[in-house]
């Protein structure tokens, strides 16, 4: 496997349609540097590694996402109005720029 311009090919471990490896071409862009450095660093040791990694990541943080809507959905206090939570923003911003300009 060779990381040359802004195309990786990589062969997934298994593809859930066919059950085998497919090999596929990625166009990174300005991705590229990351994976290199990736690479570099030694802790990949190839490009399909780091794409593996980071799916595995994105699965787990869709996950979390998930679990953080579903206990919202799930939460039995009362819903708070959007013009309620920026109402107090806007005091919790004001207080900060007061107490900022104090200490400036």
């Amino acid at each position: 496997m060779t990381v040359s311009h802004h195309v990786v090919q990589w062969a997934q471990t298994k593809d859930p349609t066919c059950g085998t490896s497919k090999p596929i071409t990625v166009t990174l862009g300005a991705q590229l540097a990351s994976l290199e450095a990736r690479l570099k660093s030694g802790e990949y040791a190839s490009a399909s590694e780091v794409l593996r990694a980071l799916d595995r990541q994105h699965a787990a943080l869709d996950d979390d996402l998930r679990a953080k809507v579903q206990a919202s959905v799930e939460d039995p206090r009362p819903s708070v109005s959007a013009a309620d939570v920026f109402k107090r923003l806007r005091a919790r911003h004001a207080r900060a720029t007061k107490a900022a300009k104090r200490g400036a």
